[in-house]
């Protein structure tokens, strides 16, 4: 039987400039989703930008290669394989209110 398992790594969580999301341990899993919504008091024309990271040990981080962006608000979704011990993303905005959910399975 395969383990499954759903964080919420960031809720309704305010972001400003550059930020990164909360790091998750996740070494156990074979894949992941991260499903990240921009809340209905995230501007109309907020940009946000995001790109997925991975680490090793937690601390040192590396760009994974895949990105996603929203305008507004709305939702978006990324799947992902083969990515270490840890995940977090990494963005850009002028001003978003985000929630975000890591879905691990393995």
């Amino acid at each position: 039987m395969r383990t499954f398992a759903t964080s919420v790594t960031d809720l309704r969580q305010e972001f400003r400039d550059s930020f990164d999301t909360y790091p998750y341990e996740c070494g156990w899993a074979d894949e992941a989703i991260y499903v990240v919504t921009a809340e209905d008091q995230t501007p109309a024309d907020a940009r946000i930008d995001l790109r997925v990271q991975l680490s090793a040990d937690g601390i040192r981080w590396l760009d994974e290669g895949t990105t996603l962006s929203l305008t507004g608000p709305g939702s978006t979704f990324v799947r992902l394989t083969h990515f270490g011990g840890f995940l977090r993303l990494a963005g850009t905005t002028t001003t978003c209110t985000l929630t975000i959910r890591l879905i691990l399975k393995g």
